[in-house]
């Protein structure tokens, strides 16, 4: 695997997506930093997510399985 040369923050991954940022923050808690997902903390205790590449497709797949199951149910 090669090393993480850079991450994109949840407003980032939300408009590569397509999706809106609070459906981020809830599908981040289904993912672990080795899938992904990582916190960045600044100044002044600001914090937001962001996510490898990897964690940009785990998304992807958590959001189709999400779409498949609804479509399932109606």
């Amino acid at each position: 695997m090669a090393a993480i040369s850079h991450v994109h923050t949840i407003q980032r991954a939300a408009e590569i997506l397509g999706r809106n940022e609070e459906l981020l923050w809830e599908l981040s808690d289904q993912l672990e930093p080795e899938e992904g997902v990582i916190w960045i903390i600044d100044t002044d205790d600001r914090q937001t997510l962001a996510f490898t590449e990897a964690g940009i497709d785990a998304l992807r797949d958590i959001i189709a399985d999400q779409i498949k199951g609804a479509a399932k149910t109606t």
